[in-house]
């Protein structure tokens, strides 16, 4: 079985794959956010680092998803690897971020990629509007996320948005998580599990 959280920056993603993972004993796969060597250098000035900073999640991704579809354990994975090019690559190409020329040479690898592998049995959507998002990112205070602006996070909700209303690889959930607090709160995170549950049932 293979889950995929999916959501904006700041959604709750890695906290919640981490929290889903210790629930049910299944495997986590986060996201490699703190060893990505273009990350801070993106933020700092996106035109110039967006195609690197981009191939280098893709990469990951692909790795990641090629792991999990050779072995037999079940896993909880953050962020599947369809938001990398839908969401992510497709806001800083229409943004002016990212050129034609490397957007093209992006979506070539991407299909190259995708047609080895298995979108997820479940994919769970995590929606949260701006100022849930803003706050969650301040509260964990990465250095490297001052510069990201609202601007920014905006354009990215409304392509998660567009892509979740057409998605028809797999079993879909959406979880508004506005007011959910699901670290301090057990009952908001009973509530996840529950949905996710049922999910799975319904699958079935």
């Amino acid at each position: 079985m293979h889950i995929a959280i999916a959501g904006n920056i700041g959604a709750g993603k890695t906290t919640l794959t981490q929290k889903l993972a210790h629930h049910f004993e299944w495997t986590a796969f986060t996201e490699p956010v703190e060893h990505n060597p273009y990350l801070k250098d993106f933020y700092e000035d996106m035109p110039r680092w967006a195609f690197h900073l981009q191939i280098f999640f893709l990469s990951s991704r692909f790795k990641q998803v090629l792991h999990i579809h050779q072995n037999r354990y079940h896993i909880i994975q953050d962020r599947s690897i369809y938001e990398d090019a839908y969401i992510f690559a497709n806001n800083l190409y229409t943004s002016g971020l990212m050129s034609a020329r490397e957007y093209q040479n992006y979506l070539q690898l991407f299909q190259s990629m995708i047609s080895l592998v298995h979108p997820p049995d479940l994919l769970v959507y995590l929606r949260a509007d701006l100022p849930k998002l803003m706050s969650q990112i301040g509260k964990r205070g990465r250095e490297y996320e001052k510069n990201i602006s609202q601007e920014y996070l905006d354009n990215l909700n409304k392509h998660y948005e567009d892509w979740i209303k057409g998605y028809n690889l797999g079993k879909l959930l959406i979880i508004n998580v506005n007011n959910l607090n699901f670290v301090d709160h057990p009952d908001d995170m009973q509530f996840i599990i529950t949905q996710i549950e049922q999910a799975l049932i319904e699958k079935k």
